[in-house]
């Protein structure tokens, strides 16, 4: 006979302010099965943990009910609770009532009326449920980074530093990402390379980080402790075991009109290149859309100049499979494109240019080394008008809807760097609002404003056209003083939006990742789990979570860290008892569930089964490898012959709530 026990959480005023709790006791304590229900501030607390302990000894409880807040937040909590008491944990079950009910609903009588019937529905299925015994599988004490930028950099060190091995995957030849097309970064106006050079070093010397640079992560199995991972390293067509990156080859290769993407197509780079002089590895790459050597077999002259006989024109991309205990995403992320801002006349002018282009033309290893020069004739300019927002908080469908955070303070930068060395030159900036949340950056706004004389003016720019004289016309409103302004710019900086890397979103599919609608990867909990994916194993840094500036970054890949490491350090994790099962007498071996398994834990295999008749028949069934299995259930929802069900949520449990919710 089940004895079940009820406890209603008021969660302060987030339930009892809405939902009538003593009601909602009273009522299910009349549930079949269930000997006691009582009502408390707050369950999750030390004192109502206590309560539903006392009650599964005094009561002799089989079975409980706690009515709070989503499964997500307090689950195990409760479930250790059971335990702790000498109950099976997976004999509990959580009614929403605060997600689902107070807080979608202002009138009290309807969200107690729903929270009576969500906790009728659990009651219904704790009826059914069975203990469950977890398992145990092992932890390769590995870890891989996805991402070299400066949050998988920061996430590496930290990791190898614990002692653990760590992969670093980066797409591109050199592990540094965004940081290093940085000049200065705020708000003290640090050196980037000085700052980013020396961890990229640090990396590459360690003997617990291997670094695949031109390298992407192409296929993704497994579960938590034990994924498997294959590697894709690009070909090079230079043997990165020889080359010494002297660059003798970079100097001498006849191809020399190729946009340098490093420099944002602001120069030309060589077919064979190294992105810039700090790159970790400082290894030449050949580019095949452009050698000669390889598109139609001429030339060959950088395997001539190159002394230490690294130029390999036949080497092959490379897979490379790995164990790893925990991946850590660090995509980063890119500025959007302005196609769809032509009232900027961003494809008009060469003198209009983003953010980070500037922040290139200011940069002494860019392409006009570090002197600020127009594009368009290479002259000094005297007026600039920066503008804030261009695609940020953008609702019109151009852009994006949420704020990119970091644009106030590096236009801030850029102003104050401009004004210190060319005091000739004007600035003006455009802004919707000034946003400076983070230590020290409201005063380094005002020093830009007070200090170096920048002209901050609230108010949105409506069209920059260009003069055949080569100047800007900048059309633009003053809220303020409510006013048009004319200004004649010599440039003009957008501060684009920034958006994911293009790669996350395959990346998320890959990782069983949960994403965004903006295609930022979501978090488990955005303020007690803000590190962790909701996918077990998967953690994030930087931001391929949301928009962040890089103490922010930093901060957070040494949180994802500090997770992997305590994952790392484990030699046996607990596994999920909710797995799938086959009911092998109903399968017919379609093999529907193998194909929608995420996580390759179905199997078919050949068994003997005995006919009414006596005679033997051999038929092919599902085998559920249960180390494997994630419980993810899109095998239950795959079968056409209903073989397959998940324990703890089991077709008949399923249904005995919905009977529960539909009786009323």
């Amino acid at each position: 006979m089940q004895r079940i026990g009820v406890f209603v959480c008021w969660c302060g005023s987030n339930i009892a302010g809405t939902v009538d709790v003593a009601a909602v006791a009273e009522a299910l304590s009349h549930e079949p099965g269930v000997v006691y229900s009582t009502n408390y501030q707050y369950m999750c607390s030390e004192a109502g943990q206590n309560i539903i302990k006392d009650a599964i000894k005094e009561q002799q409880l089989t079975g409980v009910v706690i009515c709070s807040c989503s499964p997500r937040m307090h689950e195990a909590t409760f479930r250790k609770t059971a335990a702790a008491a000498g109950l099976n944990p997976y004999m509990v079950e959580i009614a929403n009532i605060r997600e689902q009910c107070s807080w979608i609903h202002k009138d009290m009588p309807t969200a107690t009326e729903k929270a009576i019937i969500l906790g009728r529905a659990a009651i219904a299925k704790v009826q059914l449920n069975a203990p469950l015994i977890a398992g145990e599988s092992p932890v390769t004490k590995r870890a891989l980074v996805i991402g070299g930028g400066i949050a998988g950099i920061q996430t590496a060190l930290d990791i190898a530093e614990a002692g653990f091995e760590v992969d670093i995957v980066e797409k591109q030849p050199t592990i540094g990402g965004k940081m290093t097309q940085l000049d200065k970064t705020f708000p003290t106006l640090d050196c980037a390379a000085c700052i980013l050079t020396p961890k990229m070093v640090d990396c590459a010397q360690n003997e617990n980080i291997n670094i695949f640079a031109y390298s992407e992560v192409q296929e993704v199995k497994g579960f938590v402790g034990n994924f498997t991972a294959k590697i894709k390293k690009k070909a090079r067509f230079v043997d990165p075991n020889k080359c010494t990156g002297c660059g003798e080859c970079t100097e001498k290769c006849p191809m020399k009109k190729i946009p340098n993407e490093f420099n944002l197509g602001m120069d030309n780079r060589r077919a064979i290149y190294i992105p810039f002089a700090q790159a970790v590895p400082k290894i030449a790459t050949i580019d095949p859309d452009h050698c000669n050597m390889l598109k139609n077999g001429k030339c060959g002259l950088c395997a001539k100049v190159c002394g230490a006989g690294a130029i390999d024109y036949k080497q092959k991309d490379e897979i490379v499979e790995r164990q790893y205990g925990a991946i850590v995403v660090a995509t980063g992320y890119n500025p959007i494109k302005l196609d769809k801002f032509d009232e900027f006349g961003y494809s008009l002018s060469p003198d209009v240019v983003t953010s980070l282009e500037f922040e290139r033309l200011t940069n002494a290893a860019g392409p006009t080394s570090g002197t600020l020069l127009r594009p368009s004739d290479g002259k000094h300019p005297h007026t600039l008008v920066f503008v804030q927002c261009v695609g940020s908080r953008d609702t019109s469908g151009c852009g994006k809807p949420y704020c990119s955070k970091i644009c106030c303070m590096y236009t801030a930068k850029h102003a104050m760097l401009v004004r210190e060395k060319y005091p000739d030159t004007e600035v003006y900036v455009f802004y919707i609002d000034v946003r400076t949340p983070g230590k020290n950056f409201d005063e380094f706004y005002r020093r830009a404003v007070e200090e170096y004389g920048v002209h901050y003016i609230k108010g949105m720019v409506g069209k920059v056209a260009p003069r055949a004289d080569g100047k800007l016309m900048v059309q633009a409103s003053d809220l303020i003083s409510n006013e048009q302004l004319h200004i004649e710019a010599d440039m003009v900086v957008l501060a684009a939006a920034i958006e994911p890397d293009k790669t996350a979103r395959s990346l998320g599919t890959m990782l069983t990742a949960s994403m965004d609608t903006n295609d930022f990867f979501t978090e488990a909990h955005p303020k007690l789990r803000p590190v962790e994916s909701p996918t077990a194993g998967i953690f994030l840094s930087g931001v391929c979570q949301g928009p962040k500036d890089i103490p922010e970054t930093v901060s957070q890949a040494s949180a994802a860290a500090a997770k992997v490491i305590g994952l790392l350090a484990k030699n046996k994790l607990t596994g999920n008892p909710c797995v799938a099962t086959s009911d092998e007498m109903m399968c017919n071996g379609c093999s529907s569930c193998e194909k929608v398994c995420p996580y390759g834990a179905i199997t078919y295999q050949d068994k003997e089964f005995r006919m009414p008749d006596r005679t033997v028949a051999i038929r092919r069934v599902a085998s559920v490898n249960e180390a494997v299995c994630q419980g993810c259930g899109a095998c239950t929802v795959a079968c056409p012959s209903g073989a397959m069900d998940l324990k703890g949520f089991s077709n008949s449990q399923i249904m005995a709530e919905v009977d529960a919710i539909c009786k009323m």
